[in-house]
């Protein structure tokens, strides 16, 4: 059957605005560790917020993850979820919204592009393995200068959480490139098990929760329920679900290294981080990097095989109705 056509100028659009929203993701979380709240309750208002806005969509987003497979609702759900969430804001925790803003998108092209060699058999070409080269030694440039003003021992551990978080979020990528969910069921099927699950673990004390405890909410509290809420749960999910339809997943997730420069010139004048000219040199050569790949579409391992952005999804049947992620009408 015919595929849809692709329209780039509309996945570059969405993916600017999802870097937007990444790079206030980035310092929000950075910004829970000296806050009055606990994760949980930032967790809260990430998940549940977003249920309340799609609220009226519900009904049929419900109706539509019955037909979708249960290991592509696990990678939306794990990897865009609560347990992404939490990796985030404990890597936050640990080290700075410079690093946050660094290592989970900027990470998140090489974990891609590796998943995508060994569950498809595909590979980059030339350049794009050059771009990407750039985009690792922009990482460690930056990387190093934050390592270095985190005193001795730096933030290793915080980095390490980290690229845990960008291994997640880089299944949850691959999980919209195979789903058949239109944007707003994909974004239910991250925000309803983990909102169930955020709730079950603070009503048994597992995650402690000051709001819960009847702590009034402040302006602090407000501005998470914007960035978090709103920012990352509605509105990058839906437009980074648009920009991995349009663009392909290897491209969307390179363009969101990106974000990594943002955020550091942002936490500069809020968060009192320093940028220095090593910063700036690494943020030089991501930018580098990310265009660079770009330009350049992913090669076939052979003519008959797919480009890594239009790798074909498992063998197994799929009776869901067609989707606008998937980017490929599915059989009625």
């Amino acid at each position: 059957m015919p595929t849809t056509p692709r329209r780039p100028g509309s996945g570059l659009l969405a993916m600017a605005l999802t870097v937007l929203v990444w790079a206030a993701f980035a310092l929000s979380v950075r910004a829970i560790a000296t806050s009055a709240w606990d994760p949980a309750d930032v967790a809260l208002l990430r998940f549940g917020v977003p249920l309340l806005v799609l609220a009226p969509w519900l009904p049929r987003s419900l109706r539509r993850l019955r037909g979708e497979r249960p290991a592509v609702l696990a990678a939306l759900a794990v990897g865009a979820g609560l347990p992404f969430f939490l990796l985030s804001a404990a890597g936050g925790a640990l080290s700075s919204a410079t690093l946050v803003g660094l290592v989970v998108p900027g990470s998140v092209p090489l974990f891609v592009t590796a998943l995508a060699a060994l569950l498809w058999r595909t590979r980059p070409g030339r350049r794009q393995l050059v771009a990407l080269a750039g985009v690792v030694v922009g990482i460690g440039a930056i990387a190093t200068a934050d390592l270095l003003q985190g005193g001795p021992g730096g933030h290793a551990a915080g980095t390490a959480v980290l690229l845990v978080a960008g291994l997640v979020w880089s299944v949850y990528t691959l999980g919209l490139r195979a789903t058949r969910l239109d944007p707003v069921a994909a974004a239910v099927a991250v925000c309803l098990p983990s909102s169930v699950v955020a709730v079950l673990a603070v009503a048994t004390g597992l995650l402690p929760s000051r709001l819960l405890q009847g702590t009034a909410p402040d302006r602090t509290l407000l501005l998470f329920a914007l960035v978090q809420g709103v920012g990352v749960g509605v509105v990058a999910g839906l437009t980074y679900a648009v920009a991995i339809r349009e663009l392909g997943a290897p491209r969307a997730a390179t363009l969101g290294a990106l974000s990594p420069v943002l955020v550091a010139v942002l936490a500069a004048p809020l968060l009192g981080e320093r940028v220095d000219a090593l910063v700036l040199a690494g943020g030089a050569l991501v930018v580098t990097g990310v265009l660079a790949f770009h330009a350049r579409p992913a090669r076939p391992v052979s003519p008959v095989t797919p480009e890594v952005r239009d790798a074909p999804r498992p063998a197994a049947p799929v009776p869901a109705r067609p989707g606008l992620v998937a980017g490929r009408p599915g059989r009625r």
